[in-house]
């Protein structure tokens, strides 16, 4: 059993190493999750009431979810205990001080050089590492200077030739340790040896869990169920965190949650795991309790920037136009020269209908970032609603580029080359989109409007789309109603029948009404007329009565038409039919 205080304590550990090695958005990584396990009551203070029981949303949000089924351990891990990492035998050096500091000043050359002599684990790694850094410093600065098109460039880091030549000399004489296996996996993964890549940073996580780093980078390689189960990974609850992470990655969001909800038995609070929860209930379009988790989460941390443009992209897409307002005003004042930064003020200019600002907001985000996902598929966003197809189109191809399992930018090119006339295209690239998110049902949607247009015309497909997209749970219920069409079209009234009245049934239980709603009713109360259910087409009737204008004229002309057929004789005068 693996406890909170064991825990504690390999963090701590974990943090001081990292943190030497220079190794710093890991050991913050692992500083959020120190505070993220739940402190002892003793310890607590007027300032830090975040920490009592029952004061996150994530934690009343598991409590109610029946769907989890992973049991929650109360007090520790059901695991084979770890050695704590142990600190380095031999005490750092004078030259390793002075490199460490040159390092931290960014001076990653003077760094490499001060330990061009020194022969121990640690040094050597330092000294790859701020190589492996000069090299993408100059290759940032190449890329600036031979900037192509939406920023496109062949600059590449000169150093990985080096530095996979030398590592790989040291880990086949053993000369190397988790952290320098960690370094080879990054640069074998850069120069595409994805195979030994792994295997590479496989080994440095086993013999070293705590580097989130590795993980991050072992997970970005995961690109299929298939190969993040061949993973053949010790048993530590960093495994956890990285299979939450990874499955979200692959879109398996209930797994994902599954596993962040067992990590709640230690880390109660933590915000690393509030915001993963809330990037998968996002991808499950929860909106609602995305955004009060993305509340709670600000208060508890007001001055963050990370995961924020996905909050801005919630109350976009909720129209939420004075919060989102409030949010990038915020961020602007914490940290404007960030990509999350400007793509949350982008989104803001996006909702208020100003798309040039909103492309020069996300353009400088990739000034900032160039492999910066969001920003290349909101820019093809923009330029969609500017009517500048081949601009989409590039935004797109580069966030593809970036991420090939993206079905955003897939989607993004199907509607760019269905803007353009072009179906048959479009059409492969709704493929491609629903490949990787098939339980979406707007890209069924899409892709059978494109079966639709006078091109392709293949309305029989067109339905097999809808019917996956009601499969989909439609909320917006175009799947049934153009369900209905289809079938009035093809003359299939007994499915168009059917279709029109599930249509109908939504449409109550939500309080709408519209178009949509008098099509239905007419439909019905005809189709039922023909077949001579008088009764129920008379309900459908009664109701269209309560509409004004043509709709009640179209009403009063089908009962005429029912009182006939029942009576054989003309029907009474409607004008004083009871209303």
């Amino acid at each position: 059993m693996v406890s909170k205080e064991n825990c504690r304590n390999e963090i701590r550990a974990a943090i001081r190493q990292l943190s030497d090695r220079c190794l710093y958005s890991a050991a913050k990584w692992a500083g959020e999750q120190l505070v993220g396990i739940e402190q002892d009551p003793s310890n607590f203070t007027p300032s830090n009431t975040r920490f009592q029981r029952g004061s996150s949303s994530i934690r009343r949000r598991f409590s109610t979810n029946e769907s989890i089924s992973t049991p929650q351990p109360s007090v520790g891990f059901s695991q084979a205990a770890t050695p704590l990492p142990e600190e380095d035998e031999t005490i750092d050096g004078d030259l390793y001080l002075l490199a460490k500091s040159y390092f931290d000043c960014r001076e990653y050359r003077r760094a490499s050089h001060v330990l061009r002599d020194q022969k121990s684990k640690k040094s050597v790694f330092l000294r790859f590492y701020a190589l492996y850094l000069a090299g993408e410093k100059r290759k940032e600065e190449e890329m600036i200077e031979l900037e192509g098109p939406l920023g496109k460039s062949d600059a590449i880091n000169r150093e990985l030739v080096s530095l996979e030549r030398d590592l790989s000399a040291l880990r086949s004489t053993g000369a190397i340790d988790s952290f320098g296996l960690y370094l080879y996996g990054v640069v074998l993964k850069e120069k595409g040896n994805e195979t030994l890549a792994i295997a590479s940073l496989v080994e440095s996580v086993n013999s070293y869990p705590w580097n989130w780093s590795a993980w991050s980078e072992l997970q970005s390689l995961c690109t299929s169920i298939e190969t993040l189960d061949r993973l053949n990974l010790n048993n530590h609850w960093m495994k956890d965190f990285f299979l939450g992470y990874a499955y979200q990655e692959l879109r398996m969001h209930t797994e994902s949650l599954a596993k962040y909800d067992y990590l709640q038995g230690i880390f109660s609070f933590s915000n690393y795991i509030q915001a993963q929860t809330a990037k998968a209930q996002y991808s499950l379009r929860e909106f609602d309790q995305v955004e009060i988790m993305f509340e709670e989460l600000l208060r508890n941390d007001p001055y963050r920037v990370e995961d924020m443009d996905l909050y801005s992209n919630v109350l976009y897409a909720k129209e939420a136009c004075a919060a989102l307002s409030y949010l990038a005003h915020k961020v602007f004042l914490t940290d404007k020269y960030r990509p999350e930064s400007c793509c949350i003020i982008g989104n803001y200019y996006s909702l208020k209908g100003q798309h040039e600002k909103a492309v020069m907001y996300f353009r400088r985000a990739l000034k900032l970032n160039k492999k910066y996902l969001s920003a290349w598929t909101l820019m093809g966003h923009e330029y969609v609603e500017m009517k500048n197809t081949p601009a989409a189109i590039d935004a797109y191809r580069r966030a593809v580029d970036i991420n090939p399992s993206d079905y955003r930018a897939w989607y993004g090119l199907g509607q760019a080359y269905e803007m353009m006339g072009m179906p048959f295209y479009a059409l492969h690239y709704f493929r491609k989109s629903i490949f990787f998110l098939p339980n979406d049902s707007r890209l069924w949607i899409a892709m059978a409007k494109c079966y639709q247009t006078e091109q392709l015309y293949m309305l029989e497909e067109a339905i097999k789309c809808y019917k996956r997209a009601v499969n989909c749970t439609d909320t917006e219920g175009i799947a049934l109603n153009q369900l209905a069409k289809l079938h009035q079209k093809l003359g299939r009234n007994e499915e168009a029948a059917f279709y029109f009245e599930k249509d109908l049934e939504r449409m109550d239980a939500e309080g709408l009404e519209g178009p949509n709603m008098f099509e239905a009713l007419v439909f019905l109360a005809t189709h039922f007329k023909n077949h001579k259910k008088f009764e129920e087409a008379e309900v459908y009737c009664t109701r269209l009565l309560d509409y004004s204008g043509p709709e009640k004229e179209k009403a009063k002309s089908l009962l005429r038409g029912i009182r006939m057929a029942q009576t054989g004789f003309p029907s009474m005068d409607l004008e004083h039919f009871p209303i």
